[in-house]
């Protein structure tokens, strides 16, 4: 059996030893997309199905057919020790990995667009930060064309009043959650405080995730992404104490990302302030220590340039709003669709 390399690696060197030599066209070779080698989280686990010696190779649309011909007829059997052919998912037979395609029609396959032709904010909103984090992660072979750099660099992070208002929205998602904790501990609900504690930390993380101008991965990677950010250092030892149940962690864990989120410098500083929770209604107040997370939503929606983004209800982005497992993200028009929501909602704002 042959060692373990991670898949990147293998990638990279099947290219260029391999499929390089049998492409005598113009082209772009990569590995992106899907899979944990491309996010370089694989271990030998991945090896057990859908892993092994692959590569997307982009190539003018009238050199498709030519391209395919020559790669399938020239492979070798393996590479590095490793069968260059093996059952495909999506094929529901033994072949080979080597995706050939125009550029327009792989990313249209994948997404339902090309960012390339431009994305207006309605677009930005439906895309699923796994998409995202799986075009710009990996790494490019060659680009002859240098679309698919052009493609990296427009994804490489939101615009940045879309950034703000998921930064608004995030704060918001905090805000609502935030209050029932005291509540629900009041009424001596043990599971339903330890799954609002939890639901808390979760936003905590993932706003991290946002602050750094990091896409999140979906769950299974999500913690070991957390673990490089920056934020993990402090962050992480304060998750750790709120979901050991430690006395007193959520306001510091929450004052801390409320810190960092002034450092970012891009609305007016608001002081982190954990007091008993304004119900706002009828002069309510409720002895649950809460930080005022919506001085953080008022500041943040305020620094965006943009009238429609800036008067949209903060409900987040898709990511934000809902799950996105693998049936959503890969094989549901549900992005599409909610791209038409948001395009809806926005321009009833700008009129």
């Amino acid at each position: 059996m042959a060692d373990f390399i991670p898949g990147l690696a293998l990638a990279r060197s099947f290219y260029t030893d391999v499929v390089a030599a049998l492409l005598d066209m113009p082209h772009s070779a990569c590995l992106i997309g899907e899979g944990s080698e491309v996010l370089g989280y694989d271990t030998p686990r991945s090896t057990d199905h859908e892993w092994g010696p692959r590569a997307q190779i982009f190539v003018a649309a009238d050199q498709v057919d030519r391209a395919r011909a020559v790669v399938s007829a020239g492979l070798p059997a393996q590479h590095r020790g490793h069968p260059t052919a093996w059952y495909s998912l999506a094929e529901q037979r033994v072949a080979h990995h080597v995706e050939i395609a125009a550029l327009d029609d792989w990313l249209t396959a994948r997404l339902g667009l090309n960012p390339l032709a431009g994305l207006d904010h309605a677009a930005w909103l439906a895309l699923p930060q796994q998409h995202l984090l799986q075009l710009t992660s990996g790494a490019v072979f060659r680009d002859d064309s240098g679309e698919l750099t052009r493609l990296r660099e427009v994804l490489r992070w939101y615009p940045d009043d879309v950034w703000r208002w998921l930064l608004a929205a995030q704060w918001h998602l905090i805000g609502n959650a935030e209050p029932l904790l005291g509540r629900v501990r009041e009424t001596g609900d043990e599971l339903g405080t330890r799954l609002i504690e939890h639901r808390l930390c979760r936003l905590i993380t993932e706003m991290a995730f946002l602050q750094e101008k990091r896409y999140r991965p979906y769950d299974k990677w999500f913690g070991a992404a957390f673990a490089e950010l920056r934020a993990a250092a402090t962050l992480g030892p304060l998750i750790d104490d709120v979901l050991g149940g430690a006395p007193g962690s959520l306001p510091v864990a929450l004052i801390e990302l409320a810190e960092r989120h002034n450092d970012l410098g891009i609305a007016d500083p608001v002081t982190p302030v954990v007091a008993d929770f304004d119900v706002g209604i009828n002069g309510a107040v409720r002895p649950h220590p809460v930080l005022n997370s919506g001085d953080f939503v008022t500041a943040t929606t305020a620094s965006i340039t943009d009238p429609a983004l800036r008067s949209l209800i903060p409900v987040g982005a898709i990511d934000q709003l809902t799950h996105t497992d693998d049936a959503l993200i890969n094989f549901s028009g549900w992005p599409q669709s909610l791209a038409g929501c948001y395009r809806a909602m926005l321009s009833d704002s700008s009129g």
